[in-house]
C-alpha cells in the first residue's frame, strides 16, 4: 500500500512537468510561427527612387509650364499682327501710289516755281484717314475742287509736322484738267513712324 501510495504522485509530477515543457515548446513554435506570418503579411515593398544623376536641369512645374506656353501663344498672335497689318499698309500705299506718282512728280516741279502759299489754298482741304483703312500709315485725303469757271490744274504740297512745328517729312499730290466746279482726291501718306505723333499741314496749293 505504502509504494502505491508514495508512487503514484511522483509519476503524476513528472506527468505535469513533461506536459508543462510541451506547452511552452508548443506555444514557443506557435509564436514564432505567428511572428513570422505576422512579419512576411506586414512587409510592403518600397519604390526604387530614380536615378537623378542623368537629369538636366529642373523639370518646368505645370504652372511655370502654363505660362510659357501663354507668352509664346501671345508672341507668336503679336508677331502675326504685325505681319498683317505691315502688308496691309505695303498695299494701301502701293493702290495710292500707282494712280498718284505721274501726278506728284508733276506737282513738286510745278510748286519749285512758286513762293508763298500759292493762289489756290481756298480750293484745298484735307482729311485725316483712319488708320483700320491704311494699314496703320498716317494719310490724308487731300480734296481739290476747280472752283473757277474754266479747266485748271492743281499742285499741293503736305508738311507733315512734329509737336515741336519742324517739318520732318513733305509730300507732294496734284490733279490736272479739272473742268469747273469738278473735284479730285488724291492722297498723302507719310512714311514716317508712327511715334512720334505728326501733324499733316497744308502748306502750300497751286493752281496753273
Amino acid at each position: 500500500m505504502s509504494r502505491r501510495t508514495h508512487g503514484v504522485p511522483a509519476r503524476t509530477g513528472r506527468s505535469r512537468a513533461t506536459a508543462a515543457l510541451l506547452a511552452t515548446l508548443t506555444c514557443g513554435a506557435a509564436l514564432v510561427s505567428c511572428s513570422t506570418n505576422s512579419g512576411a503579411a506586414s512587409v510592403t515593398p518600397r519604390a526604387t527612387p530614380p536615378d537623378t544623376s542623368s537629369f538636366s536641369g529642373t523639370p518646368p512645374s505645370a504652372l511655370a509650364s502654363a505660362a510659357s506656353s501663354i507668352i509664346g501663344s501671345a508672341r507668336a498672335s503679336a508677331s502675326a499682327a504685325a505681319s498683317s497689318l505691315s502688308a496691309a499698309a505695303s498695299e494701301f500705299e502701293a493702290s495710292v501710289s500707282a494712280d498718284t506718282a505721274r501726278a506728284s512728280a508733276q506737282a513738286q516741279a510745278e510748286l519749285k516755281k512758286v513762293q508763298g502759299a500759292g493762289n489756290a489754298r481756298s480750293d484745298v482741304a484735307m482729311t485725316g484717314l483712319p488708320r483700320a483703312k491704311t494699314g496703320g500709315l498716317l494719310a490724308v485725303l487731300v480734296n481739290i475742287t476747280n472752283n473757277t469757271d474754266r479747266t485748271a490744274s492743281y499742285a499741293v504740297q503736305v508738311d507733315f509736322k512734329n509737336a515741336d512745328g519742324k517739318v520732318v517729312e513733305t509730300r507732294f499730290v496734284g490733279a490736272e484738267n479739272l473742268k469747273p466746279g469738278q473735284r479730285a482726291q488724291p492722297v498723302a501718306i507719310s512714311r514716317q513712324p508712327t511715334q512720334p505723333q505728326l501733324t499733316p499741314v497744308l502748306a502750300k496749293a497751286q493752281r496753273y
